[in-house]
């Protein structure tokens, strides 16, 4: 006969301990379980990373302000050539920066 699992939540206080029993045992995950193969860790670690790639020194948020119609018009700019307004922004202040040199 084929007995099904009860499921966790199901189980009375005595099912339970015996069907948890093995993980009581010291060391019982050197036992149970195996190592993380290499793929699997990589992936791992990387989910653990939050927020945005670091790229050069890493990114640092600004308020700037801007008159509206500038604003609507260097979105255009950036959306007609593919570009987000950050990406536009720092695009400029290199040129200007790099031309000035």
């Amino acid at each position: 006969m084929n007995a099904r699992k009860k499921k966790w939540e199901q189980m009375n206080a005595d099912e339970l301990a015996a069907a948890t029993a093995k993980y009581d045992e010291p060391f019982a995950a050197d036992k149970y379980f195996k190592p993380m193969p290499a793929r699997k860790r990589a992936a791992h670690l990387k989910s653990l990373r939050r927020g945005r790639p670091k790229t050069g020194a890493g990114f640092r948020r600004v308020m700037i302000s801007l008159e509206q119609g500038l604003l609507k018009r260097a979105d255009g700019y950036a959306k007609q050539h593919g570009l987000n307004r950050s990406q536009m922004i720092a695009k400029g202040l290199r040129d200007l920066i790099s031309s000035a040199a």
